[in-house]
């Protein structure tokens, strides 16, 4: 059985992963497995508790990686691992997920570089608040989700599309008609 991790961070916006961990469920040779930078809780931006089943350390290690999963968040510390694990799956060509603000650890990691992508981090935002921005701005996309070759991306309001978008990735629609179906009950 192949496995998606799902990054779990103290902060991060829980809502824009829930459905697409809740899809990817339906497909029956994928796990989901929540990881971490320690397996400690996390709380996440809605007040749950996460508590991550391995350690990002230790996930660097697994075989059978699908795919990644990061959710957008306010507190976005990257560390060495992250960015090994991030740059380990692009080479391999698995699917490498990020949603709002969480593309910034794929510009971090220099993923992007090669990539078109959205996010929600605008460059106003930096110059606002005197950060360096990331993000390679030659490769944004003004779009609700982008998906290039093995990277999806989208801004946070847009995460109906972005879980269906990586059930699409794993080919789990007949066609775009059963696609564009599923995205709109969810919708309504």
């Amino acid at each position: 059985m192949s496995k998606i991790l799902c990054f779990v961070y103290e902060s991060m916006a829980d809502f824009e992963i829930t459905l697409a961990c809740h899809m990817l469920g339906w497909i029956p040779d994928k796990k989901l497995i929540s990881i971490g930078y320690e397996k400690s809780s996390v709380r996440a931006s809605s007040n749950l508790q996460y508590i991550p089943e391995i350690t990002v350390k230790e996930a660097i290690s697994l075989d059978d990686i699908d795919g990644l999963i990061i959710p957008g968040g306010f507190e976005r510390t990257c560390t060495p691992e992250l960015i090994e694990l991030i740059q380990k799956l692009d080479k391999e060509k698995k699917l490498i997920c990020a949603i709002c603000a969480a593309p910034e650890f794929l510009a971090k990691a220099g993923v992007l570089d090669n990539h078109l992508y959205t996010t929600t981090l605008v460059e106003d935002y930096y110059k606002e608040n005197g950060l360096q921005d990331q993000f390679p701005r030659q490769n944004y996309l003004e779009q609700a989700v982008v998906r290039h070759e093995n990277i999806i991306t989208a801004k946070g309001r847009s995460f109906i599309d972005f879980g269906v978008e990586i059930l699409d990735y794993f080919e789990a629609f007949e066609d775009d008609s059963e696609k564009s179906m599923l995205s709109k009950s969810y919708k309504e």
